[in-house]
């Protein structure tokens, strides 16, 4: 893609609805409270399934800086005493990176100057972000979700790094799976980078990975999708679009103001939406409240 048709793409998104200037919440303005009533007659069983994957703390190919985790322990003495004694526990890492699943705030995208909706990127500061931070969502997201399988489309287990899904994809996915995107709907595709991960082990997710063709964002606009999800970062790699390596995240985030969630997991998912027949459900998204971070750890809670 040239980048003088990306220019256009992003400029066609960002006019397609345009917000008030002092819009802070982005697409998330389609998941209206009446959507939110809607969503919960999506639960029929009470099955609850996990989206995301368990944290990580050893180094790998897309992950070398992984998670920290120190157990602080009873001392020996202690724990074999009687009395009160507590085990406690201290973690760091990187929220935005190529293994641990997160959600990415808006303030996460900063493009020729700005963040979304006009907001000066000089907001964003080393002692964090004043506006479009992860605090937006502080009293997180509720609403009906949607997983499209594209590998099942296409009779795979997974997509190639490198492979590009489509807007035509998403549509064929939702008539192969007999789904339809609603207003307001978060949604999730899957294309299958977990489980290649597991079976073949990791890799240098950051020079080669499966994603949306930056045209398919087209398709999202269209739908009023509320929030994304994938069990990638939505980016193919090597981009699509020469010296721009997140198209997506540019045309997502930073044109609609559409709050992405990378690297989720949806085997489990997957099983029990082929299981049931049904590819909707309410899903209840918590993110950590982090007052002027650019994202969260989350751990997506899909209700069948």
């Amino acid at each position: 893609m040239t980048d003088d048709a990306f220019r256009a793409l992003y400029e066609e998104l960002r006019d397609r609805s345009p917000r008030p200037p002092g819009d802070r919440r982005g697409t998330l303005g389609h998941l209206t409270s009446e959507r939110v009533v809607a969503a919960a007659a999506e639960v029929r069983s009470g099955l609850t399934v996990s989206l995301a994957a368990p944290i990580e703390t050893l180094p790998g190919p897309d992950n070398p800086d992984p998670a920290h985790h120190r157990m602080i322990t009873p001392t020996a003495g202690e724990t074999g005493a009687g009395g009160l004694h507590f085990a406690r526990d201290r973690f760091a890492m990187n929220v935005h990176g190529d293994a641990d699943s997160h959600l990415d705030a808006l303030c996460h995208v900063l493009f020729d100057g700005e963040l979304y909706n006009g907001v000066p990127a000089s907001t964003v500061t080393p002692e964090g972000a004043r506006a479009l931070s992860v605090e937006v969502v502080r009293d997180g997201i509720v609403g009906r979700g949607v997983l499209l399988d594209v590998p099942r489309l296409r009779g795979v287990p997974w997509l190639e790094p490198g492979d590009h899904v489509t807007a035509d994809d998403l549509t064929a996915a939702e008539a192969a799976q007999g789904v339809r995107i609603r207003p307001g709907d978060m949604l999730f595709v899957r294309v299958g980078h977990r489980l290649r991960r597991r079976e073949l082990g990791a890799w240098n997710a950051a020079r080669a990975r499966a994603g949306l063709h930056p045209t398919a964002v087209r398709f999202l606009a269209e739908r009023q999708v509320s929030v994304l999800g994938a069990d990638g970062n939505h980016d193919t790699a090597p981009s699509a679009v020469a010296g721009i390596g997140f198209p997506v995240h540019v045309l997502a985030m930073h044109a609609m103001g559409l709050h992405l969630m990378d690297y989720l997991q949806f085997e489990d998912l997957t099983e029990a939406c082929a299981r049931t027949g049904r590819w909707s459900f309410l899903c209840v998204i918590a993110p950590l409240r982090l007052p002027s971070a650019t994202g969260s750890p989350v751990n997506p809670i899909a209700v069948l």
